[in-house]
């Protein structure tokens, strides 16, 4: 079922300024379905970058919930850099806020957009995340939890590096980790067939976009392609990271300022050694093909759009990933 064969529905999207939410309010939007968007204060100013056709609400989910209502609330809202105090902050405490403000409003579908990294948690913000999964679970309310692989835009940050005649960077052999990314729009249209898909209902949804995995050796191959350049490659040692993270929470303990550093670079470490893959609870391994895919968006023809500067990939805060 394409969005555009579901009934319509009025859906309001939670951090709709973000790469994930804007896409799904598009996608939204192009299926016919009247969108509405919960924003920051600040916002109402504009540069929210959002369409005329969106209702906007500055206040609570609860308040925008009472002035609109929803069928369908679709959460995107994600902390900026994954730092412990903004990832229980927002990843966790404004997340079941909001799962709240939809239970007493009766909305009939939460849509949760979180992380497959949530399966390995050695991070705070995946232990805030699980921590705003469970509570929509326990809420009584119908729920599809969805656990995108890697962005495109997340493995996108080495062009500038190639283009300036710079070796694409490996940790180790870069063949150690893999994922199957997903475009913003596949997955924007993903988390919309949800509610229409009896089988994403109440239920944990990891999730990719077209085969087969993808190692970094293999995205570096890639992005070289899509520049007409020949490939180079330098090799990281995972030890360097190791020495990084150590010197980091040494200072960490003194320094306020250097421990969320240190908590960067665990971040850092973390996407350089894990595969964004379906783990398998038994032999712990990850699994490509146990981890479902969808769309038809590849990362190979996004990097040929970026080459020609047919696309962007703004990371912003989350360079580190």
């Amino acid at each position: 079922m394409t969005v555009k064969d579901q009934a319509k529905t009025r859906v309001l999207v939670l951090g709709p300024t973000g790469t994930i939410g804007h896409a799904v309010v598009m996608a939204a939007l192009e299926g016919g379905h009247a969108v509405d968007c919960v924003l920051r204060p600040h916002h109402a100013q504009g540069g929210h970058g959002l369409p005329e056709a969106v209702g906007l609400h500055f206040g609570t989910v609860a308040q925008a919930l009472e002035a609109g209502g929803a069928d369908v609330v679709i959460c995107c809202m994600a902390s900026r850099n994954g730092a412990p105090a903004d990832a229980w902050a927002v990843d966790h405490a404004a997340t079941v806020a909001a799962v709240e403000a939809a239970r007493a409003a009766g909305v009939g579908h939460f849509v949760l957009l979180s992380a497959i990294c949530v399966q390995r948690p050695l991070l705070e913000f995946q232990r805030a995340k699980l921590a705003a999964e469970a509570a929509l679970i326990a809420s009584g309310q119908r729920y599809s939890i969805v656990r995108p692989t890697a962005f495109f835009k997340s493995l996108s940050g080495q062009l500038e590096r190639l283009r300036a005649g710079k070796p694409f960077l490996l940790f180790g052999d870069g063949r150690g980790t893999a994922c199957k990314p997903i475009s913003d729009g596949d997955l924007a249209r993903y988390m919309l067939g949800c509610p229409g898909d009896p089988a994403r209902r109440d239920r944990i949804l990891p999730i990719g976009g077209p085969g087969p995995a993808i190692t970094p050796l293999e995205q570096g191959g890639m992005l070289f392609r899509a520049l007409g350049m020949e490939p180079e490659f330098r090799h990281v040692s995972v030890r360097l990271m190791d020495a990084i993270v150590a010197g980091l929470s040494l200072g960490g303990r003194v320094s306020a300022r250097l421990a969320a550093k240190a908590e960067l670079a665990r971040i850092g470490r973390y996407y350089a050694t894990q595969s964004m893959l379906v783990l398998d609870p038994v032999t712990g391994r990850y699994d490509a093909q146990a981890t479902p895919e969808t769309g038809q968006e590849t990362l190979e023809a996004f990097y040929g759009r970026l080459a020609r500067g047919e696309a962007e990939a703004p990371r912003g805060a989350h360079a580190v990933f």
